[in-house]
C-alpha cells in the first residue's frame, strides 16, 4: 500500500509537506501542491479517510438514502445529487431501505458512525424514534417525503397539485366513472395526491361514481393488479388517474396485455414522464415532475449550509410545481352513462 512517506521519498521533501499538501494547506505554494497531487496519482496512492478524520480534517461524504433505487424517480435525484456534490468536491454514498424503517435506522447510525458531512433521505412511512436521535447529530435535510419527527427541513413536489390537476382534467372530458391508483395515504406524499384526487372531484357539479386502489410500497406489480380488478367490476372506470411512478408503468404494460384501445376502451392520466411515454399508444397525458431540478436545488442548498456552517434547525420548506402534459391518451368517454 502507498503511503505518504513513498510520495515524500520520490519528491525528496517530507511526509509532513506531503500531507500538508494533500489537505490543501495554505501554508504550502501551488506548484508543490501540483507536484504532490501528480506523484499521488502516478503511485497509486489513497487517503486514509479515517486517518484524516483523526486528524481533523472534515469528511466529504454525504449520504443519500432512498426507499429503492430501481425507481427512476430515485435514480434521477442520485445522479442529479451525485453532480451537485461532486462540483463542491463532496462524494454522494447511496443506501437503499425498502421502506423498512429498521433498515433506514441502520443507515443513518452507520453513515453518523463514519461522521459524514451530512445526510439527505427520502423517509419511511413510520421512521424509528432513535432515527430522529441520530440524525440531530448530523447535517441532514428531508427530500420528496416530510416527517415531522425528523426536522422542518424539506425539499419536495406539491404532490396535492398533480392530482388536483390531472384529476381535473379527466372530469372536463366528461368522464364520470374514475378510479385512482397510488400509494397508501400512510405515506405524506400518498396521503396528499388523493387528498388533491378526491378534491377535485368534490368540484363536479355532476355524480362522479370513483374507485380507489391504493397501495405500498408502489410497484409495476400492484399496477397491474390494480388494473385487473378495475376491468373485473361490472361498471368498469372509463379513465384511470395515477398516483405513482411505478404504478404507471405496471398500469400501461397491463392495458396492452389486455389490448384495450386507449383512449377509445379507456382514458390515462400518468405520473411521472419517462422518455418512452411520449411514443406509448396515442401519447400518455401525464403529470412531468421536476425531479432533477428539485434535487439540484437541494444539493446546492444543503451545500451552502454545509460550507457555511448554516442554521440547519430553522424550518425551512421549498415546493416545486407539477405540469400536466397532455397528449393522446384522454378523451371524452366513447360509452358515458
Amino acid at each position: 500500500m502507498v503511503t505518504i512517506k513513498d510520495i515524500a521519498a520520490i519528491l525528496q521533501v517530507s511526509p509532513s509537506t506531503v500531507g500538508r499538501a494533500l489537505a490543501d494547506d495554505r501554508r504550502i505554494s501551488a506548484e508543490m501542491k501540483r507536484k504532490v497531487n501528480e506523484a499521488a496519482t502516478q503511485v497509486g496512492y489513497v487517503a486514509n479517510q479515517a486517518a484524516r478524520m483523526m486528524r481533523g480534517v472534515e469528511s466529504n461524504l454525504v449520504g443519500l438514502i432512498v426507499p429503492d433505487i430501481r425507481n427512476s424517480f430515485y435514480s434521477t435525484i442520485a445522479h442529479a445529487l451525485s453532480r451537485c456534490l461532486l462540483s463542491a468536491n463532496y462524494q454522494l454514498t447511496l443506501c437503499e431501505t425498502d421502506d423498512d424503517r429498521m433498515l433506514e435506522l441502520r443507515h443513518i447510525k452507520e453513515l453518523t458512525s463514519v461522521n459524514v458531512a451530512g445526510i439527505i433521505l427520502v423517509p419511511s412511512a413510520k421512521p424509528h424514534p432513535d432515527s430522529a436521535r441520530f440524525l440531530k447529530m448530523t447535517p441532514h435535510i428531508q427530500l420528496l417525503r416530510k416527517q415531522q419527527l425528523l426536522g422542518e427541513q424539506w425539499f419536495g413536489i406539491d404532490d396535492r397539485r398533480a392530482l388536483y390537476e390531472s384529476t381535473l382534467h379527466i372530469l372536463s372530458e366528461g368522464h364520470r366513472r374514475i378510479a385512482y391508483i397510488g400509494g397508501t395515504e400512510a405515506l405524506p406524499t400518498g396521503a396528499a395526491r388523493v387528498q388533491g384526487f378526491r378534491e377535485a372531484v368534490k368540484t363536479s357539479s355532476h355524480q362522479v361514481d370513483i374507485h380507489e386502489e391504493l397501495g405500498a410500497p408502489s410497484s409495476p406489480e400492484f399496477g397491474r393488479e390494480a388494473v385487473r380488478r378495475l376491468l373485473s367490476l361490472k361498471e368498469r372506470p372509463t379513465a384511470l388517474v395515477i398516483g405513482a411512478v411505478q404504478n404507471t408503468s405496471g398500469v400501461i404494460d397491463e392495458i396492452q396485455d389486455q389490448a384495450l384501445s386507449v383512449p377509445r376502451d379507456i382514458s390515462v392520466v400518468g405520473f411521472g414522464d419517462e422518455l418512452g411515454y411520449r411514443w406509448w399508444g396515442p401519447g400518455l397525458t401525464t403529470v412531468q415532475l421536476p425531479v432533477s431540478q428539485l434535487a439540484t436545488a437541494c444539493g446546492l442548498w444543503f451545500l451552502h449550509h454545509l460550507q457555511n456552517k448554516g442554521d440547519l434547525d430553522t424550518p425551512y420548506s421549498f415546493i416545486s410545481p407539477p405540469q400536466l402534459i397532455i397528449r393522446g391518451s384522454t378523451a371524452a368517454p366513447s360509452n358515458p352513462r
